[in-house]
């Protein structure tokens, strides 16, 4: 595996040019290559786009082996509400919510070689209704999860849930609550901090300078104390991209399976989980239409059971 970081001065190069300056020896075609059999990264996210546009500060990785498939393509997304204005899905980790904006005009068989859950979600619904896509109200974005998280989303289906989920998010009216667990023993307490893109090291950070972020709020409660580990349950008044992970990692208390916001070797505990232990477990809004309070709540996958189980019985 090879990495490098994209300085200020090659910011704005393609993926692939970029990628032909640091492997002069590869050609053009053989770059290319590269990229088509998914083994290269922007960030830690799987790119297959020779033409995106890099920043500075991303990341490039040239993987030794392509990546497979995720193992969420070849499972059915599990849908828990569905009516002509949202549906509420269950996401699995290891696959992004939504598609990066230079991917947008992608065919459906290039985006099948790396597909988001909203791709799923809205093919899954045209085999149900057994149209075609353009027959289905497109999914429209109101929030997010990382990649490595799992746990609810709600995808607005009409330009009124758009509209109406918006307003409540900024109203931080919706309920999110998450299960996280943590190096280390963390007390309760409520975070907050002004996020910022780039705290100085091209990361997404923590400022108090109000004019300089925008405010986060974290509600963090104890579940239950390990000897070396927290499982702590987060709230969401804010929702910041990746504030919770921001958040704890800045309180001393990474995430175990955090690999951004840390600036240490990883050690044994860290080691033992496979991915980022952190759930959305309860998602929480009015009906856009109806105004009825709706909400759902989701176990933790196998995953992080089992390694919730193992903790346990030390």
């Amino acid at each position: 595996m090879h990495e490098r970081t994209e300085s200020p001065e090659q910011a704005g190069q393609t993926l692939a040019a970029s990628l032909r300056t640091a492997y002069p020896e590869l050609s053009w075609s053989k770059i290319r290559q590269h990229i088509a059999a998914r083994r290269v990264q922007i960030n830690g996210e799987l790119c297959l786009d020779p033409a995106r546009r890099l920043k500075p500060g991303d990341t490039v990785t040239l993987l030794a082996e392509s990546l497979s498939v995720p193992k969420a393509h070849r499972e059915p997304i599990v849908i828990r509400h569905l009516d002509p204005h949202i549906v509420v899905v269950e996401k699995p980790a290891g696959i992004s919510s939504v598609r990066h904006p230079a991917e947008l005009q992608w065919t459906r068989e290039r985006r099948e070689l790396s597909p988001t859950l909203q791709d799923q979600v809205q093919w899954q619904l045209a085999e149900r209704f057994s149209v075609k896509m353009h027959q289905l109200p497109r999914l429209r974005i109101v929030h997010r999860l990382d990649k490595e998280t799992s746990g609810l989303l709600v995808f607005a289906r009409s330009v009124l849930a758009e509209r109406v989920l918006g307003q409540q998010f900024r109203r931080h009216t919706v309920l999110r609550r998450y299960l996280a667990m943590v190096e280390g023993h963390i007390e309760p307490q409520t975070i907050r901090s002004f996020l910022v893109r780039d705290r100085g090291d091209g990361r997404r950070g923590s400022t108090m300078h109000h004019s300089q972020g925008k405010e986060a709020i974290t509600h963090v409660v104890v579940v239950e104390k390990f000897p070396s580990h927290t499982l702590v349950e987060c709230r969401l008044e804010t929702g910041r991209t990746h504030q919770i992970r921001i958040h704890l990692s800045e309180a001393g208390h990474p995430i175990l399976g955090e690999k951004v916001y840390v600036d240490r070797p990883k050690d044994s505990a860290e080691a033992t989980t496979q991915r980022l232990f952190l759930h959305a477990i309860e998602l929480g809004f009015e009906h856009p239409e109806a105004g009825e309070p709706m909400s759902w709540t989701m176990q933790l996958p196998s995953d992080l059971a089992a390694f919730l189980k193992s903790v346990s019985s030390q």
